[in-house]
């Protein structure tokens, strides 16, 4: 409101009542008023959220996929719990692997697995090669490293 109130004071136009009336209030006031500093403690606080917002990336929860050579701009993403999804219950179709825990982040994926049997090494193996290659599936345009850990479980 008040970029369109100045574009209509340069256009020609009387400005609105309340820039006015705020105008003479600023102007009348000693800057130790309560109704300053409390107007000015709302602007900084405003300014600094406004700054932290334009630093952060957008789209934390989404994966970009890999687009299509072709002419039009297709962008397509993947949420990050539905990528984790995915993952695990890959790893849960590993023999010996009876629960596993997938933790999807930008630039890591950390999957755990508990094994009820068959050799520790293998399956780690097994789980590691079924992973990558269902992350592989995933089409991700930047696919995150993936780091796996297996522990034996008992009872």
């Amino acid at each position: 409101m008040l970029l369109f109130d100045i574009s209509m004071v340069r256009a020609g136009r009387e400005a609105a009542a309340w820039r006015t009336r705020l105008a003479h209030e600023l102007a009348t006031r000693p800057l130790d008023d309560t109704w300053v500093l409390t107007g000015a403690a709302l602007a900084t606080a405003l300014g600094l959220w406004l700054i932290i917002l334009a630093l952060t990336p957008g789209l934390r929860r989404h994966l970009p996929l890999k687009t299509p050579a072709g002419p039009g701009k297709v962008r397509a993403v993947l949420d990050r719990d539905a990528a984790a999804l995915i993952l695990r219950d890959a790893a849960l179709r590993v023999p010996g692997v009876s629960r596993a825990r997938i933790r999807v982040r930008r630039h890591r994926i950390n999957a755990r697995a508990d094994i009820r049997f068959r050799d520790p090494g293998v399956v780690r193996t097994d789980l590691t090669a079924d992973l990558h290659e269902q992350r592989e599936r995933l089409a991700l345009a930047h696919p995150p490293k993936l780091t796996v850990h297996v522990r034996q479980r008992r009872g």
